[in-house]
């Protein structure tokens, strides 16, 4: 029947195997060049990642919202999950020498994942996102309105002191009515009640927990990204006109929740 539902029809597979168009041609063969397929792979497979992060994460943020926490640690353990697929992701196209990539890139022209809205999107989520990085963004008005939504909209971690907030533990005002457009700042009063609850409140402790999992395991993405850039290009202009490697290097080792750090040295 021609209307039955079939793994392919499902998943769309004949379109989702139809989009990847390369756009080198060999000079001696007039065929693409061959590592521009994988290059093409990986990242379309990022953005997918990249969308379930979202996906899981504003779940997440609907749970706080609601004051169940235990079940948003469900997601956070997923993300948790995918982080290590996207870092085992960077090992495949580290099989890419810097002779092979440099074969196709001078095709990609200013195409770059500095331009990437999704993982924009989870950056402002974090509260790590410059708004004056939206100009550098090639996207359409849709796209440019949702990133713009999310910059007006509470971060990950203003839902979740907002929670503590509600649930009684003491958050200064100033922390719950911060600018969340602005970068997240730590907060002592924020870690004495973290202290409290790491000596007092197990379930939520698990939380903390995660929460810290998911900064380290997001820093450790930008690691190794940051070495794989360095590794292919070393220090060479980025394609969107960035400073390649240079740049990557001044976003490692900045933590989305400072204060699940800072508490670190207080127990």
């Amino acid at each position: 029947m021609s209307g039955t539902l079939t793994y392919g029809s499902y998943l769309r597979i004949p379109e989702l195997l139809s989009l990847q168009r390369c756009r080198s041609v060999d000079p001696e063969t007039g065929a693409p060049e061959h590592d521009e397929t994988l290059f093409i792979v990986v990242h379309q497979v990022y953005e997918l990642w990249f969308k379930q992060v979202l996906h899981e994460l504003d779940a997440l943020c609907a749970h706080l919202d609601a004051d169940a926490p235990s079940r948003g640690a469900h997601q956070l353990k997923r993300v948790l999950k995918i982080l290590k697929t996207l870092v085992a992701q960077i090992d495949v196209l580290e099989t890419m020498t810097p002779l092979e990539f440099a074969s196709f890139r001078p095709f990609l022209a200013n195409a770059s994942g500095f331009q990437s809205a999704q993982f924009r999107e989870i950056e402002i989520l974090l509260g790590q996102f410059e708004a004056s990085h939206l100009e550098h963004l090639d996207s359409d008005a849709d796209t440019l309105r949702r990133l713009e939504r999310r910059l007006g909209a509470p971060t990950l971690w203003d839902a979740f002191v907002r929670f503590l907030a509600r649930k009684g533990f003491a958050i200064p005002a100033s922390v719950l009515e911060r600018d969340v457009t602005a970068p997240q700042a730590p907060s002592p009063q924020v870690q004495d009640t973290l202290l409290e609850i790491y000596r007092s409140e197990p379930a939520l402790l698990e939380i903390c927990e995660l929460l810290t999992d998911f900064d380290e395991g997001f820093m450790e993405w930008r690691y190794r990204h940051v070495m794989m850039v360095q590794r292919t290009i070393g220090t060479k202009e980025g394609t969107g006109g960035s400073d390649g490697a240079t740049y990557l290097r001044t976003t490692i080792m900045r933590p989305a929740f400072p204060d699940l750090w800072a508490i670190r040295a207080s127990f």
